[in-house]
């Protein structure tokens, strides 16, 4: 009997959707090209990836173009004096948008796609796909060009670092082939206007900042346009508060508002940085205002010099600059009408906020937007200040971002058990608040704990479903200590096996927190098993990490060697620790670097009964090898010292062993399997 083996489903929507001539939806197309390339089929990732990357930037103009066609279609009259006619122009505008972007893409629901997709995107996630199919094609010029993509939003990345240097090497691949294919248009021509300004060409400088100021205010319009579109309401239920009409109309364009405010942080933030370039868009007209000089164009000098006072008003050196220009000239001169209705608009705007914030209860501070007057310091008075970096703080989070030392630093305190034994401290791994502990468990218990992990993980758990969240080259499987006991009363797994999980975690946290010498309980915050494979087929050449570098509780930015206590991050965690439950892989060490997320100042290598433990901030960047032949298995632990962030399936495991004690189903483990 023949079998009819069906193509997947992702497959079939997508010939579907060619037949109606609807857009394909960018993450079905990107699932195809991850699931591609666990196939190993290189040509159908370019495929997908390419056909995804087109779709996603084709869904994010057209939401631009309909926007902004409807707003100017159906603007609202200033001069209505009643609600009816306010609400026309809303609801035209709104039907305008929905005819317009279903008109260009198809149903706007079958392009509704989960953040974890769109940050994968805005990370240029596919890049790193591409880069890699590209090369097993041989075509190693567009394989340059998506590593170089990839590079400038990931520069944490080491190996893909490492990954360019190879590539320049290579026979065929040219320096013209390394370019950015996300380059915003604005960065690219203020970047190569300072190129040129630094050697002198100021009459070539001038026309690239002039056409980086076209393209920056081209973009502040798109990205307003895409602060239209929903937004969330982490710290309001709507429904259960009932709100009114224009309560609701108020938190919503609130939000909206802070993100188009905020669009000036936007522009100034380089791909893949935390924080934007100080006084970015004062500074073009600070190097506009000198080149323009130097070509003896004293009108436009002056003008792009009462500009930058607009921003910084009473910079003495400007003025001096002004007077200058003016006495040359005989004349007075005008700022730039672009630069004062957009500094007019942000004014009101910041009213608005402080009203729209305070009705949410959620005080608004300004974010320091031109903290630096960019002056300029040596003899020709070059402007400077692009190093610096500005502080923000996002609406919904207005608390104190720095990055705090937790207590008081100690370590060397009692280690508990007799055969746990300290291998490297502090000192001997070249940093602080760090140890790497051996014999924490025996073969035996390493040995059943990889059992159980065979038998319990499941593909993407802990990692929001995601096969290979880190990496393409390997697959993670992972799984927590609540859901091992209930596998273990089902009589999926031995109930032993399961009560040794959650024992080892236990014996993990009290070493932890009795070597660190910690003056308060130290909780759980996340406890998972988890397995990383090296996937056959897909380890050739491979230079990249199992886990990039990064820290537990901030946002590392390296180029700024800062670590940003703000979310995403799990800013509440305190102390981590690494388990290992086995040695027998190539790869797979673990590495601690400085905050640049390349000097490394540690490794070590996994084996059975190994533990790492360290604090969970900024002064502890680290990573993980890759993996690259066979499985690399360990209990993963976060701790917490605030009891609020406690972690709830552990509540909840204590919850079901005191459950089974009480029904005195332990009495069915050997005491001396027990800890």
């Amino acid at each position: 009997m023949d079998v009819c083996v069906l193509p997947p489903l992702g497959v079939v929507l997508a010939l579907i959707l060619q037949i109606t001539g609807a857009l394909e939806p960018y993450d079905l197309l990107y699932d195809n090209g991850v699931e591609a390339f666990s196939r190993g089929d290189y040509a159908g990732v370019v495929r997908y990836m390419e056909k995804a990357l087109a779709s996603f930037s084709r869904v994010r103009q057209t939401k631009i173009r309909c926007r902004l066609k409807c707003e100017d279609q159906h603007r609202i009259d200033s001069n209505i004096n009643t609600d009816l006619f306010f609400f026309d122009s809303v609801l035209r505008r709104a039907a305008c948008l929905n005819a317009c972007i279903e008109e260009q893409v198809g149903t706007q629901s079958m392009h509704t796609v989960s953040e974890d997709v769109i940050q994968d995107f805005h990370r240029r996630i596919p890049y790193n796909y591409l880069q890699l199919a590209y090369r097993k094609l041989n075509q190693l010029d567009k394989a340059a060009a998506a590593a170089h993509t990839y590079f400038q939003a990931n520069p944490e990345h080491v190996e893909m670092g490492q990954n360019l240097e190879q590539y320049k090497t290579l026979e065929g691949v040219e320096e013209k082939h390394f370019i950015d294919r996300e380059a915003r248009p604005h960065q690219r021509a203020f970047s190569a206007g300072v190129k040129l300004y630094d050697k002198g060409d100021y009459e070539g400088s001038v026309s690239l900042f002039e056409e980086a100021l076209t393209e920056y205010y081209k973009a502040d319009v798109e990205c307003r346009a895409l602060c239209e579109g929903p937004q969330q309401f982490q710290e309001q239920n709507h429904v259960l508060y009932r709100y009114s009409l224009y309560e609701l109309i108020s938190d919503h364009y609130t939000q909206v508002l802070h993100c188009k405010h905020e669009c000036v942080r936007d522009l100034a933030t380089r791909p893949g940085r935390l924080s934007p370039m100080e006084n970015y868009l004062p500074l073009h007209y600070d190097y506009l205002q000198f080149a323009y000089f130097q070509v003896n164009k004293l009108d436009e000098a002056l003008s792009c010099a009462l500009t930058y006072l607009l921003f910084h008003e009473g910079a003495e050196f400007m003025i001096e600059n002004v007077e200058h220009f003016s006495e040359s000239l005989v004349h007075d001169g005008q700022p730039r009408q672009e630069a004062v209705q957009y500094l007019q608009r942000h004014k009101q705007e910041l009213e608005l906020l402080q009203i729209g914030t305070e009705n949410l209860g959620i005080p608004y501070t300004e974010g320091n937007y031109w903290s630096s007057l960019g002056g300029r310091e040596d003899a020709n008075r070059i402007p400077s200040g692009t190093d610096g970096w500005m502080e923000y703080v996002p609406i919904s989070e207005k608390k104190d971002t720095s990055v705090t030392v937790v207590q008081e630093l100690r370590e060397g305190g009692p280690l508990l058990y007799d055969t746990v034994q300290v291998t490297l401290n502090s000192v001997d791994l070249n940093g602080t608040q760090r140890v790497v502990f051996d014999d924490v468990i025996s073969e035996d218990e390493c040995s059943e704990l990889k059992h159980l992990a065979h038998t319990t993980t499941i593909s993407g758990d802990g990692y929001r479903g995601k096969m290979s969240p880190h990496t393409p080259n390997e697959k993670f499987e992972g799984t927590t200590v609540l859901k091992t006991l209930q596998y273990g009363y089902e009589g999926r797994v031995p109930l032993r096996s399961a009560r040794l999980f959650y024992d080892i975690s236990e014996k993990a946290r009290q070493i932890v927190e009795s070597y660190f010498m910690l003056n308060s309980t130290l909780h759980f915050s996340y406890t998972h098993l988890v397995c990383r494979t090296a996937i056959t087929g897909q380890q050739d050449h491979r230079i990249d990490l199992s886990h990039p570098i990064h820290a537990d509780n901030c946002l590392l930015d390296p180029e700024a060697n800062e670590c940003w206590k703000e979310p995403p991050a799990y800013t509440y965690r305190d102390y981590s620790a690494l388990l290992y439950l086995n040695g027998d892989f190539e790869g797979g060490e673990f590495i601690f670097t400085e905050m640049d997320a390349k000097t490394i100042t540690a490794s070590v290598k996994p084996r059975c009964g190994r533990m790492v433990g360290f604090s969970s901030g900024g002064e502890n960047p680290h990573g993980v090898r890759a993996v690259t032949r066979g499985q690399r298995c360990a209990v993963a632990l976060w701790f917490t010292l605030d009891p609020l962030y406690r972690e709830l399936e552990r509540l909840q495991a204590d919850e079901v062993i005191q459950a089974l004690e009480n029904q005195h189903l332990w009495t069915q483990i050997n005491p001396k399997d027990e800890l």
